[in-house]
């Protein structure tokens, strides 16, 4: 495929995932674990993450999500997660730092601009995340692992991680 030509799929894709997702939330509301099982709402919260080319959907399903979030009922880290994207395709700040971007230079994932950035580990805690610097540690691990060929060519020998706290 060519990037158009993948984009254009991948939206079909998602468009389709989004007909189905309506239609359940619109009989339902945030389909909870009560209902489908922590995979099911897993699965549904997962597919409406990737609806990125309808925040105002995202939001939606994000509303009935912390109704159910609220009454243990859905995961407090996903919930964070489309709080975040949610912000993200809207050109906010986010809270939670789930959405990454990585430094062209050494690889390493930072997160995107951060809405009260001194505070991020906490609001992090309360949705049982783990910090920051940890998630960023993995995700730049990942992120150097599918592309080493690439960085290694480019002279980037092994991630760059942050410091972690005692």
């Amino acid at each position: 495929y060519s990037l158009e030509d993948w984009q254009q799929y991948k939206d079909s894709v998602f468009m389709t995932n989004q007909a189905f997702l309506l239609t359940v939330l619109e009989q339902h509301g945030f389909p909870g674990i009560d209902l489908v099982g922590e995979k099911g709402a897993h699965d549904f919260w997962l597919m409406t993450q990737h609806c990125d080319f309808d925040p105002d959907f995202q939001e939606e399903v994000r509303v009935a999500m912390k109704v159910e979030m609220k009454r243990d009922n859905a995961s407090k880290s996903n919930y964070a997660y489309l709080v975040d994207r949610v912000r993200q395709n809207r050109g906010q700040k986010i809270l939670y730092g789930t959405q990454v971007r990585y430094n062209k230079a050494t690889g390493q994932a930072m997160s995107q601009p951060l809405e009260d950035s001194l505070n991020v580990n906490q609001r992090r805690a309360e949705v049982g995340l783990e910090t920051l610097e940890a998630y960023l540690n993995g995700m730049t691990l990942s992120h150097f692992e599918m592309n080493k060929e690439n960085m290694l060519k480019r002279g980037i020998q092994e991630p760059k991680l942050y410091e972690l706290g005692g």
